[in-house]
């Protein structure tokens, strides 16, 4: 059985038993999280698709850790202006395991 969900502003593959790196959820390491935003399940042979979600799917999963992604640099400048502007920024991610898909 697997399922795509939506979280983040992206779309995932997930299975039972994956672990997915996401953007940072709400939640500390080992608390469990429940996702509804289920865009697809399929499984035993059948497809259910939502429109453009199923209203009785839910994912839940357990957060395994949290990490900073590599930083990003922004470099802005006009010629000839003395404008210069340099920021960083480090995404926090999530990295979740699915533990149940679930079809009521």
């Amino acid at each position: 059985m697997f399922a795509v969900l939506k979280t983040g502003g992206k779309e995932y593959l997930v299975s039972k038993g994956n672990i997915i790196r996401v953007e940072k959820l709400e939640g500390k390491v080992g608390d469990r999280v429940t996702l509804k935003d289920v865009l697809m399940v399929s499984g035993e042979g059948q497809i259910h698709v939502g429109t453009p979600v199923l209203g009785n799917a839910v994912i839940t999963g357990e957060i395994v850790r949290e990490v900073k992604g590599k930083k990003v640099l922004i470099y802005k400048m006009k010629k000839r202006k003395n404008y210069r502007r340099k920021k960083g920024h480090r995404q926090t991610y999530t990295y979740l395991k699915v533990n149940e898909i679930a079809l009521s």
